[in-house]
């Protein structure tokens, strides 16, 4: 069955370029009424222009889907707010946001300054939460929301030079966690994307015989069926070059170690065994590593 978006509000954000921009064409062509948010900035944030928010509308017109541009910058909640103010006005909802704004400012940790850290978490991550805290009252209210967070293998897995990107990449899939339960009763499914692509952000890494493979197109399916009707939640889909995984944050079997004196010792004589991950699960909350080592505990009693 065609995943079809008609009727649905979509907003994107960095959605002049890149990932974004494929996003925006791929919602607007499957019927979705799409804002096309970007600040138009240089990769470092510095900056602003709505034309390559207005360029990609431009061809959602042309092609006869809807769109309309906004420069706000997530990281300005009442613009934000504005936003979304302006996508009621005119379609009367928000079905779907897909937070795919970001900077970077890639150095090692002993040489990055605190502000260049603080800026790309500004970005990435209230970015995503000032969106995100702008339309849930919608999504509550009509019963019904998709969103879908952008975070990174390098947030996942960690990646030379990118402290700061990493940390906030990581805390977007937090906040997935939480969001996913709070939103569950009201049908607002939260998920994340882990996309692997050459845009202007990181065609660099790629050999020049891959980046056609690697092209950001490939990630869409991935979003799509994210933000889809029938898309899952807490779920965390890797996608690149035509190939998709799953990422799981999960939690071994563990041992039970008692409390005594000698606790340390037998933790680092026995680590092997707590980290084996033969056995290990995805806990559907956080409560869920509390009832694991109550477990623990009561066998050993």
């Amino acid at each position: 069955m065609a995943l079809d978006f008609s009727g649905r509000v979509a907003i994107v954000t960095g959605a002049g370029g890149g990932l974004g921009r494929q996003h925006a064409l791929a919602l607007a062509a499957r019927g979705a009424k799409v804002v096309v948010n970007d600040l138009g900035g240089s990769l470092d944030g510095s900056g602003g222009s709505t034309s390559a928010a207005q360029a990609v509308v431009d061809q959602i017109r042309a092609a006869g889907g809807a769109a309309m541009a906004n420069g706000a910058s997530v990281t300005d909640f009442a613009a934000v707010q504005a936003m979304v103010q302006q996508a009621v006005d005119a379609w009367g909802r928000v079905d779907i946001l897909v937070n795919n704004a970001g900077i970077l400012r890639d150095k090692s940790f002993a040489k990055m300054d605190l502000a260049d850290f603080r800026l790309v978490l500004d970005v990435h991550l209230m970015g995503a939460v000032h969106c995100c805290k702008a339309v849930w009252p919608l999504m509550i209210a009509q019963q019904y929301g998709r969103i879908v967070m952008t975070t990174s293998s390098s947030g996942l897995y960690g990646n030379f030079g990118q402290s700061n990107y990493g940390a906030a990449k990581l805390a977007l899939v937090g906040l997935m966690q939480t969001l996913s339960i709070e939103g569950e009763r009201h049908d607002i499914r939260v998920n994340s994307l882990a996309p692997t692509a050459a845009t202007r952000m990181t065609e660099s890494l790629f050999p020049a015989d891959m980046l056609s493979a690697f092209d950001a197109s490939a990630v869409v399916p991935a979003m799509l069926v994210l933000a889809s009707d029938g898309a899952p939640t807490r779920t965390t889909l890797c996608a690149g070059a035509g190939a998709f995984e799953a990422a799981h944050i999960t939690l071994t079997r563990g041992a039970y170690l008692g409390n005594g004196p000698d606790a340390p010792e037998q933790l680092a004589a026995r680590l092997a065994e707590v980290t084996d991950r033969t056995g290990e699960g995805v806990p559907v909350s956080g409560v869920e590593q509390g009832s694991n080592e109550l477990r623990l505990a009561r066998s050993a009693v």
